[in-house]
């Protein structure tokens, strides 16, 4: 495998990227971006587009990085920019359960991942799009996947083949 210096870690919500971001941030000694973070502010306002994408050329244009979150909008634009894609390919149950597992021990605080004033929360519409993920975006992901040639490409089905991938790393 090539060298890992610009990362970008996609996956359905409450896949783990943020907390993967973070492990290799820390064992990679790079730097995390987390979309999240940048994109909403105070009470759940989000910024606008043009914010989002001057922040995003910002962060892309850094020597290395670790951004995780899809805002499939953007997508395009940050895979040109990386070496290495890392998908959570999870089922729909696994991604659940990690969506209800956070909001059963953050409820009310804000994590560090998520901008500033935005305490997790109990959200309908939030857990039907992680119900409706892999239908809706999976098949786009594999395809947009397979036309990246001179990347690093890693997809992972579960927990364990990931956290396995994280202890083989220095």
């Amino acid at each position: 495998m090539k060298k890992m210096e610009r990362i970008v870690i996609i996956g359905c919500g409450g896949s783990g990227k943020s907390t993967l971001a973070k492990q290799l941030g820390e064992k990679l000694k790079l730097p995390v971006v987390h979309l999240d973070q940048i994109y909403w502010k105070e009470n759940w306002q989000h910024i606008s587009d043009e914010e989002l994408d001057r922040l995003l050329i910002a962060a892309a244009n850094q020597p290395t990085w670790i951004i995780d979150g899809n805002y499939n909008r953007t997508i395009s634009d940050r895979l040109e920019h990386c070496d290495t894609v890392i998908y959570l390919d999870y089922s729909r149950f696994t991604c659940l359960r990690g969506v209800f597992k956070r909001i059963i021990t953050t409820y009310g605080k804000v994590r560090s991942d998520m901008g500033e004033g935005c305490p997790e929360r109990f959200d309908l519409e939030f857990l039907k799009w992680v119900w409706n993920f892999n239908k809706n975006h999976r098949k786009k992901y594999y395809e947009m996947l397979a036309a990246l040639k001179e990347k690093n490409v890693l997809i992972f089905h579960n927990r364990k083949e990931c956290r396995a991938f994280v202890e083989e790393i220095g």
